[in-house]
């Protein structure tokens, strides 16, 4: 008779129980120093502190704004102020597209009468010829469906009304399966002779608030303009629609495109005390769009970035490996300072791994891990998030700005917040400071922290 391996025939509890010690006993190193981190972020309120002179006294800060120059300066100053290492900017180009003085869409009634949609052009787009377009509507709520009805298109605006599934419980994942129609919507209405496209706004929030976003053209196409219309508006149109009769709109828009400018990433340190040449970068996008302040989308993680370096520096902690936070420029509309980032020669120099916060400002639940060697790693130390709930670790993670280290072979990472909220304010005048709840900024600005230290001291 084969004898079972013991841990087959042991109660289940028992299993459980030694997997916990286990896992407890290696956390026990760091699990003053977290509690140390949590108490100083929460007690200093330093990063609420930042993100409100950040959204109060610059605002929102789209790429190639004088908002955007003045945002750089701000966070080169706040990183010199805290006397973080190696403070500096990386120059990079950018795109410099502007929404221009008029912004207006109404619906036109058989007695000449108007009323007023809540809408707002889409990032990149082109404005509407002087005076605007009138024309009739045609509701779709897919690609497909806008193709099958091409004969009806020609000359139309088209509207794309799909929600975002509210019974997927991940609202990123919702939104990914919506967003296309903002992304291209544009193009695919040109194909079929539309002359211009009028989105659902990207939101799981039922209310008056238009949400903007970035779209794209395709050279091979005509560019028609394109915008996004509320919740309540697209409601509003689509019901109108519903009676069979034809709904003419006007819209107006001044938007334009103009030369790309100088900007910059904006980077500070905590330098390694063993191995500075390995670097671990933390960092969220300066840049936003230009609704709101910008608040959780990404000044939040501007600042858990900055907060994270001046936590571990005020405990007087020198790490084994360097700490970055990077502000990247241009997330938004282009990328370009997550690319140039990426492809800038650092002779000499390892990345370790990145970590990104683009979430918002909400409760942290944990991390998301791209590489599956450096999650069974990393995973091992999510007991020491338990005390503040942050405990989730799971396999899949990354961010947009960090995502061209890919090619560089170095794990991704993301801090993930609670998301149900995160919609309610993305892209649009919602996005301001007092969206932000100040705890669970800092204890999102202490995790970060507290997984960057860790890196640094263990490696991955």
């Amino acid at each position: 008779m084969r004898l079972q391996p013991l841990l087959v025939i042991l109660p289940l509890s028992i299993i459980v129980s030694s997997t916990l010690i286990a896992q407890t006993q290696r956390a026990e190193p760091y699990d003053s120093l977290a509690h140390q981190v949590v108490k100083e972020a929460l007690g200093s309120n330093k990063a609420y502190e930042m993100l409100s002179d950040l959204c109060t006294n610059i605002g929102h800060r789209l790429s190639g704004s004088p908002a955007a120059a003045k945002a750089v300066q701000w966070a080169e100053k706040r990183m010199a102020e805290l006397r973080f290492d190696n403070v500096h900017l990386e120059p990079v180009m950018v795109p410099h597209w502007v929404r221009g003085p008029v912004e207006r869409a109404y619906v036109l009634d058989a007695s000449g009468g108007r009323e007023d949609l809540a809408v707002t052009a889409l990032g990149g787009t082109i404005g509407t010829p002087p005076g605007g377009i009138t024309a009739e509507v045609l509701e779709v709520k897919s690609f497909e469906e806008l193709h099958k009805l091409s004969e009806k298109a020609k000359g139309k605006i088209i509207f794309f009304n799909r929600p975002i599934d509210r019974t997927v419980i991940n609202t990123f994942e919702a939104y990914g399966g919506a967003v296309d129609q903002r992304g291209a919507g544009a193009v695919e209405a040109a194909k079929v002779g539309g002359i211009a496209a009028l989105v659902r706004s990207m939101t799981t929030r039922r209310d008056n608030v238009p949400h903007t976003g970035a779209m794209h053209y395709d050279d091979s196409v005509k560019k028609v303009p394109a915008a996004a219309v509320s919740i309540i508006g697209a409601e509003r149109l689509s019901a109108l629609l519903a009676a069979g009769k034809p709904v003419l709109v006007h819209m107006e828009f001044s938007a334009q495109t103009l030369p790309d400018v100088e900007s910059a990433n904006v980077v500070g340190e905590l330098r390694g005390s063993e191995k500075p040449e390995e670097v671990i970068v933390i960092g969220g996008h300066l840049d936003s769009w230009d609704k709101g302040q910008g608040a959780n989308d990404d000044g939040a993680g501007c600042v858990q970035s900055i907060e994270a370096v001046r936590l571990l520096k005020v405990l007087g902690l020198k790490p084994r490996r360097t700490i970055r936070a990077v502000m990247f420029m241009n997330e938004e509309n282009g990328l370009r300072g997550g690319i140039a980032y990426a492809e800038k020669n650092r002779p000499g120099e390892k990345t370790v791994a990145a970590i990104e916060s683009d979430m918002g400002s909400f409760m942290p639940i944990g991390f998301g891990i791209s590489d599956s060697a450096a999650y069974e790693k990393l995973a091992r130390w999510a007991p020491l998030f338990r005390f503040i709930n942050a405990d989730h670790f799971q396999l899949g993670g990354g961010g947009a700005d960090i995502s061209p280290l890919a090619r560089h072979g170095v794990p991704l990472l993301d801090l993930i917040p609670e998301v149900q909220q995160y919609f309610d304010y993305h892209h649009s005048d919602n996005d301001t400071i007092e969206s932000v709840n100040e705890r669970e900024l800092a204890l999102g600005a202490a995790a970060l922290a507290i997984l960057s230290y860790i890196i640094a001291q263990e490696g991955l």
